[in-house]
């Protein structure tokens, strides 16, 4: 063998580090699941534990903004003590967690287990692309963040089939429960697997101290500005949720303010300002918190409607999210290619079908008779809104990241993430505080409550139709090309 051909091989992987890779997996699909699964359950949940519809959009918000809110200290934790045994603790306790959402006797309860489990995924989480970063050599890297964007995209479909699975096999009072307690076997398989085969050390990289000013002024000013976002709507809009939205906003400035004051005196600020001097960059933050918010909402809308609008069973909901699910697995199984081949191309591609899509189930909603829908009616644009997703989602933070120099890649990459789950949590709040605000029911024929029903989802998906456009428009904020990883 040649010199050249030796160089263009890839460098040797020790079968341990693909060892790791797998435990690693099984982590980020229990966190992933849990972002879909849950939907199909709500409407069970609701009749189970007597949830106002405010509940609702709390069991989906409250989890993506925890998980948020802790992605960027948890992995500065990591990389000061070692990631190995964060990636433990916290995927300890999304275990005791789901555990906690099962059996849960009461809205407030299920709320703050499934807070509880947020944050735990919010600790674990960046654990797993920290490990990858230093087990595997550049050329080899790529290989392995496929394998996690498969797993991401394999568990966020599977999610509403197995939750509705579920729920017909055991029951609605039962079969809730059990989408929480399936994380349990898995957790437990996981845990003694990442005690053995996860390496330790790489501790000691990071610089001291942890923004915790910072960490309080951002979680205060979300809650703030979620809380009448969610509650608004079911109390009747009263002054205190505009109270709050202003006190909201206030914090979110005091926070850019504080981090500039870090910044300043050369410490560790949670957020970096100095990344937001590329405009690229804050474009493109932008953009995932937007497209998260339309994403993210489209099937809390869809399952509510099918189960709680038009009677159908929990895995009936799910069966409508199959052509959604399966163009979200064909697009992403492309995307990397096509992105090298295409640049910002795929980008384009992937938010204008998801924004077609979700225009087309906005007029099949409008249109349709309620009495008339079926799954067949949304199966098409559902089918072109997924593969536009899977599109979007594997490339889109590798240019968004190239927005800034390699150096703050790592900062970039947090931001991002943050700017994603914060994205969910809003865009529930939002979806959910229209589609209910919008429902009214005057006549107890059942004809009638499935078209209140289906005229509120109109609305709603509208409004994340609305998002999607604005996705659209964001992602030419973006460069038209990035540099493959050699390293």
């Amino acid at each position: 063998m040649t010199q050249a051909e030796q160089t263009r091989q890839p460098p040797a992987v020790p079968r341990s580090a693909w060892n790791a890779l797998v435990v690693l997996m099984a982590g980020m699909f229990m966190a992933l699941l849990d972002t879909t699964i849950v939907n199909v359950a709500l409407p069970t949940i609701q009749k189970s534990l007597d949830a106002s519809e405010a509940t609702l959009s709390w069991i989906i918000s409250g989890y993506a903004l925890a998980f948020g809110i802790l992605l960027i200290p948890a992995g500065r934790v990591g990389d000061r003590i070692g990631h190995k045994w964060v990636f433990f603790s916290g995927l300890a306790l999304f275990t005791v967690a789901s555990l906690f959402c099962g059996l849960a006797q009461s809205s407030i309860e299920l709320v703050v287990a499934r807070v509880v489990q947020g944050a735990a995924g919010g600790i674990f989480v960046p654990a797993v692309t920290a490990m990858i970063q230093l087990m595997f050599p550049g050329p080899v890297r790529g290989k392995a963040f496929a394998i996690m964007g498969s797993v991401i995209g394999v568990s966020t479909a599977l999610g509403p089939i197995l939750g509705g699975l579920i729920i017909e096999a055991f029951g609605d009072e039962n079969g809730w429960r059990l989408v929480f307690w399936v994380n349990i076997p898995i957790g437990i398989v996981a845990l003694v697997a990442a005690a053995r085969l996860l390496p330790a050390g790489h501790e000691g990289h990071a610089r001291e101290g942890t923004d915790l000013v910072g960490l309080a002024l951002l979680t205060a000013g979300l809650v703030a500005i979620l809380v009448p976002l969610i509650e608004g709507q079911d109390k009747g809009w009263p002054t205190w949720t505009f109270v709050s939205l202003a006190a909201g906003v206030l914090l979110i400035v005091l926070f850019a303010l504080w981090e500039l004051r870090d910044a300043r005196l050369d410490k560790n600020p949670l957020v970096p300002p100095h990344l937001f001097s590329h405009p690229a960059f804050t474009g493109g933050t932008v953009l995932a918190l937007v497209y998260f918010a339309a994403f993210t909402s489209i099937f809390f809308t869809i399952s509510l409607l099918w189960q709680a609008g038009l009677g159908h069973t929990a895995l009936q909901s799910g069966v409508v999210g199959v052509p959604f699910a399966l163009g979200s697995i064909v697009g992403a199984s492309q995307s990397n290619r096509l992105s090298q081949r295409l640049g910002r191309t795929v980008l384009v591609l992937g938010t204008a079908m998801v924004a077609v899509g979700l225009i087309w189930v906005w007029i099949v909603l409008r249109v349709v008779d309620a009495t008339d829908l079926t799954n067949w009616d949304l199966a098409a644009p559902l089918a072109i809104a997924g593969i536009g997703n899977g599109l979007f989602i594997a490339p889109n933070a590798q240019f968004i990241v190239a927005t800034v120099d390699r150096r703050e890649a790592g900062a970039a990459s947090g931001v991002i993430s943050v700017m994603q789950r914060v994205g969910s949590a809003i865009g529930i709040a939002v979806i959910g505080s229209v589609l209910f605000g919008t429902l009214s029911i005057t006549s107890r024929d059942p004809a009638a409550i499935m078209q209140a029903f289906a005229d509120s989802a109109a609305h709603a998906m509208a409004v994340s139709a609305v998002l999607a456009v604005v996705s659209f428009a964001l992602v030419f904020a973006l460069p038209r090309k990035v540099e493959q990883p050699r390293g």
